[in-house]
């Protein structure tokens, strides 16, 4: 048998090449039954999701109109109309959930951000501030439940000093003059 300069066998290096190769098309080809298994859970999460919001909606919609009978009895005919268009839009909303497909749903959203992409970009900005809003308030009640926690429950004291902080204490550990007790710190600013 030929040796090739190297030592190996003439063939050696094309069979490595498609074991390789081989490899990787079995990759490519469990990545993308994975893909496609995960796209699948997530149109039937949206199916079964729409179908419960719009059972949700057309319910709500329902009582909205009974408030737009109650309205008429009362002889507010003006109001009575617009609490009626305002369930009117909420039937045709809860009816297309319950009867729209995944596909359709997610079709229509991409179509709006098409047609109006400012609307979608103020509606993410929107989201941003409200999560960031409340991430902010939650980070504060986390900060101070670890800070209680971390001595023990007890009220932080001055600096150098064994007393707590008088009940008038500000955020920034300084207390106004009346109320700062001989040898404490107080910013005068």
């Amino acid at each position: 048998m030929a040796e090739t300069p190297d030592g190996g066998s003439p063939g050696g290096a094309d069979q490595a090449t498609e074991k390789a190769q081989q490899a990787k098309e079995m990759a490519q080809e469990k990545a993308q039954g994975a893909a496609d298994q995960a796209r699948g859970r997530l149109r039937e999460q949206v199916d079964e999701r729409s179908t419960q919001l719009g059972d949700q909606v057309a319910s709500n919609a329902g009582d909205v109109r009974s408030i737009a009978e109650q309205l008429r009895q009362q002889g507010k005919d003006k109001p009575a109309q617009v609490v009626d268009q305002v369930a009117e839009r909420g039937e045709r909303l809860g009816s297309y959930l319950k009867e729209s497909d995944a596909d359709g749903i997610l079709d229509d959203v991409e179509e709006f951000g098409r047609q109006k992409p400012w609307a979608v970009a103020l509606g993410g900005l929107a989201l941003g501030l409200a999560a960031s809003r409340l991430l902010k308030a939650s980070s504060r009640r986390r900060y101070e439940s670890r800070r209680s926690a971390s001595n023990g429950g007890r009220p932080r004291a001055y600096a150098g000093t064994a007393a707590p902080y008088p009940s008038g204490a500000t955020t920034a550990g300084s207390v106004p003059p009346a109320e700062a007790p001989s040898g404490a710190y107080v910013d005068e600013r």
